[in-house]
């Protein structure tokens, strides 16, 4: 088994909201991929007294250990405990009920000798090979359905369609949020490979076009996760204009994850 792993933030001068680990059991039998892509808060603050990278490690770190240590039980449940968790270590001190409560998308893979398991939340990426170097995107696309103006940078209106029906669902302190997953199921001889990204480095593909998720794929296989991130950067840095980069940040945390079988 090959794994790379790549995680760089978008500003030197910021913490990396981003989390991602790779779990690998003591019996040698499977193992899990796990990437959180943290939300910057607004200035108008959260309701917690921790930040962002406080929470994707604690939230990741708790979903690394019981999709290691819980084998048969299934990802949402596994995603559920873990939020849980995770909510009760400051529920004493923060308002957990505020919109912009600290939280992620959420991306886990689970494998062992028969079967590849999946969960994907929100607008972070997880691409399936198949043998025949066929790609699939697993992704959960009602972020990008919804219309630019529900997505104002504003927090009062982004709160109307974050974690709302008929907008888009992030990890935060609801452990319910976890039936809202795409999930799903395939057999370990239908997957060649994997690759995991959070949109910072998935704007290769869907900011800038530079080419498909197999064409992205293909290239993390060939030249590493941090050839994805590095040409993400130069295009990044050469949109002066704002053409593909619009109102979003300039840079964002970008990580990536290969697991090769």
């Amino acid at each position: 088994m090959r794994t790379e792993l790549v995680s760089e933030p978008g500003d030197a001068d910021r913490p990396n909201e981003d989390f991602a680990s790779v779990g690998l059991p003591a019996s040698g039998q499977g193992g899990s991929v796990v990437v959180l892509d943290g939300v910057t808060p607004p200035k108008n603050g959260t309701g917690c007294l921790h930040s962002v990278p406080w929470f994707t490690a604690r939230l990741g770190g708790a979903l690394t250990e019981l999709t290691v240590s819980l084998p048969d039980t299934p990802l949402a449940d596994a995603l559920s405990l873990a939020i849980a968790r995770t909510a009760e270590a400051h529920a004493s001190t923060c308002d957990l009920s505020h919109p912009r409560t600290p939280q992620a998308t959420v991306v886990v893979a689970r494998w062992s000798p028969e079967t590849v398991e999946y969960l994907v939340l929100s607008d972070s990426a997880l691409l399936v090979e198949s043998p025949d170097g066929v790609v699939t995107p697993v992704l959960d696309d009602r972020l990008s359905l919804l219309p630019r103006s529900a997505l104002a940078t504003d927090a009062l209106v982004d709160s109307t369609v974050r974690n709302r029906e008929g907008g888009f669902f992030t990890a935060a302190a609801d452990p319910g949020v976890s039936a809202r997953a795409v999930t799903g199921t395939v057999p370990r001889r239908e997957v060649r490979a994997l690759t995991v990204l959070t949109d910072g480095a998935a704007r290769w593909v869907e900011r800038f076009g530079e080419g498909d998720w197999a064409d992205c794929f293909q290239l993390v296989r060939k030249e590493g996760p941090q050839a994805l991130v590095d040409r993400v950067r130069t295009l990044e840095r050469a949109d002066t204009a704002r053409t593909f980069l619009g109102r979003s940040k300039t840079h964002d945390d970008a990580t990536v994850v290969f697991v090769e079988f």
